[in-house]
């Protein structure tokens, strides 16, 4: 991502928008708003507008966070000890943005994965606005 453009953007974020993917920090679970949210539509950085994750994709962890069983295209991934637990940290390729953590629990039938993010990462688009907001190929991803 462009860095002036990236500059631009995080001057729009939420003060907790900014420390979740600036600074690995993390929302509180149960308070996000898109961890009991199942509308149909994509999920992209806040940041950058990046695909990340689908609704198709989403699923109910009971973790308190938005738990996905893969993302729309590739992320990046980095180890992660902080706290004194070995995790593996999910970050947006373009943006750079730390969006939340991939864990081995998921459901078996689905790959087993589950990534669990952060709301404060995300922006929600609705299925019936992905031509409008410019995200009309990922239409394809909807039963």
């Amino acid at each position: 991502m462009d860095p002036i453009k990236k500059a631009e953007q995080l001057k729009k974020l939420t003060a907790e928008e900014y420390d979740v993917t600036q600074n690995a920090a993390t929302d509180y679970p149960f308070k996000g708003k898109y961890d009991d949210f199942y509308a149909k539509g994509i999920y992209v950085d806040v940041v950058s507008g990046e695909p990340l994750f689908s609704s198709e994709d989403k699923y109910d962890a009971g973790c308190g966070w938005p738990s996905f069983t893969k993302p729309i295209k590739k992320l990046v991934y980095k180890r992660d000890q902080s706290l004194g637990m070995e995790r593996t940290e999910v970050k947006s390729p373009e943006a750079d943005s730390h969006l939340g953590h991939v864990f081995t629990d998921g459901p078996e039938k689905e790959g087993g994965l589950r990534y669990c993010i952060n709301s404060s990462a995300l922006k929600f688009i609705p299925y019936d606005q992905l031509d409008k907001e410019g995200y009309g190929e990922y239409q394809k991803l909807f039963k």
